[in-house]
């Protein structure tokens, strides 16, 4: 295994280097929780929509997001109602 110190230190290096990351993204997750609370008190708005949002605006992707949502619900109606006169 690593028996090379300079090896060794390359691979602690990067432990450290990533240990440092996901320090960073806890904290970031930390204030998206804040920031989604804050909207929840201060507008009434409910967190997974807020969340729901935020990410389709991040993302950029409203279009296939509602497109999704549009074949989900055709899919839906028809399973229910091919159940329901079954």
């Amino acid at each position: 295994m690593l028996s090379n110190p300079a090896d060794r230190q390359k691979l602690l290096d990067a432990i450290k280097e990533m240990s440092n990351s996901m320090t960073r993204v806890d904290a970031e997750k930390d204030f998206q929780k804040e920031a989604i609370d804050k909207v929840n008190d201060e507008l009434g708005l409910e967190k997974k929509h807020v969340r729901k949002l935020a990410s389709i605006y991040h993302k950029q992707n409203f279009s296939t997001v509602q497109q999704e949502q549009e074949e989900l619900q055709e899919l839906y109606e028809l399973i229910t109602t091919k159940a329901s006169a079954a």
